[in-house]
């Protein structure tokens, strides 16, 4: 199967399982609304997909980690509603279509998000797997620490790595490696994965700064140039596009190389790394 082929395959069984565990949340009509609103707006799934990719790739069952991967897809959406808030980054798009709060007023959308968080938890506890539980949990603490980082204060290049490490890094490297403990990783690989999950991250941040700095909106489904309205600092208001453009292929170059030493089939993550860094949305 190709890269494509199988990024569909896993979306299918994403879309399927979110579906059924949407349904039977048994929450209040506004809520379940607001909270399919948003999980069902068109996301890429890259979260979800890397779990049930690293699974397979370790010889694992890809339906051995759908709960997991789906309990990642909502921690993922419920930090992009409350992202979205005026409180936080005030943005009124969100993957082409009005934010959350901009839909069902910001209450209802800070409830979707508390909602989508325990619907996680509880998919988290099915899977009876207490590590996957610590690695995604933990994954979700971390975001939040960069975000708050993020929100209280300007920071340097240093900071910057680091917020961004946690922010965007944290739910990547947790969803590879709950991925991973479902296949019964080793520890050597354990270790490779952790070290492309980190790279691969630093990317995915890399390129998103540089599509807000240039990119298309109507691709993007959402506002570019907000960060430099904002005066946010990004790796494009410290080293430029070009210097970032640099920056992202080191990343990937990094990513690729923690692959290879797992010598296995690493092509569907080769892939995404390769189109992670040519991205256009």
């Amino acid at each position: 199967m190709d890269f494509s082929g199988q990024l569909n395959y896993y979306n299918a069984m994403i879309e399927s399982m979110l579906r059924v565990q949407i349904e039977q949340s048994e929450a209040p009509s506004i809520l379940y609304d607001s909270m399919v609103y948003s999980l069902f707006a068109g996301g890429k799934r890259l979260r979800p997909s890397l779990c049930l990719g690293a699974c397979e790739m370790l010889g694992g069952n890809a339906t051995d980690a759908l709960k997991a991967a789906c309990a990642l897809e909502m921690i993922h959406t419920y930090s992009l509603i409350h992202d979205d808030l005026p409180a936080m980054d005030n943005d009124d798009m969100r993957r082409g279509k009005p934010s959350c709060h901009k839909a069902f007023g910001e209450g209802n959308a800070i409830l979707a998000g508390d909602g989508l968080l325990s619907l996680a938890m509880l998919l988290l506890a099915q899977t009876g797997n207490a590590k996957v539980f610590q690695i995604v949990a933990r994954g979700a603490l971390n975001m939040v620490s960069g975000q708050s980082m993020d929100l209280n204060g300007k920071p340097d290049a240093e900071t910057l790595f680091k917020i961004h490490e946690k922010k965007t890094g944290a739910l990547i490297l947790a969803s590879v490696l709950a991925g991973a403990y479902t296949a019964g990783a080793s520890p050597r690989q354990i270790q490779s994965l952790t070290e492309f999950a980190e790279h691969y991250g630093l990317l995915f941040q890399i390129t998103d700064d540089i599509l807000d700095a240039a990119g298309d909106a109507r691709l993007l489904g959402k506002t570019v140039g907000k960060d430099a309205r904002d005066d946010k600092v990004t790796f494009v208001s410290l080293y430029g596009i070009d210097i970032a453009a640099s920056e992202a292929r080191r990343a990937a170059d990094a990513a690729l190389e923690a692959l290879n030493s797992l010598e296995l089939d690493v092509s569907f993550f080769s892939s995404l790394v390769e189109q992670t860094l040519t991205r256009q949305k």
